[in-house]
């Protein structure tokens, strides 16, 4: 392994402490592990492909709504208020 040296936020720093301890493994493990994650999901899907999947996703769906370009924010909010989305 490779040592290197990061800077965090005390706020990070203490939630990865507790983290370490419910998991009962060390900061490290945890920071390579979200290393690895981040690397596989940013991998697995080039920029290219994500911004054509973007642009063959517009118009693709309707919501039956006619207001939604003026209440978006209204509409936004009571989608979070749904059970399904906290």
């Amino acid at each position: 392994m490779i040592r290197t040296q990061i800077q965090l936020t005390a706020e990070q720093s203490q939630a990865l402490k507790e983290l370490a301890t419910e998991e009962n493994i060390s900061m490290a493990e945890i920071i390579r592990r979200a290393v690895d994650h981040w690397l596989q999901i940013t991998r697995s899907v080039s920029m290219e492909e994500r911004k054509r999947r973007a642009i063959a996703a517009v118009g693709q769906f309707r919501s039956g709504l006619s207001d939604v370009s003026e209440k978006h924010d209204e509409y936004l909010i009571e989608a979070y208020q749904h059970e399904h989305f906290c």
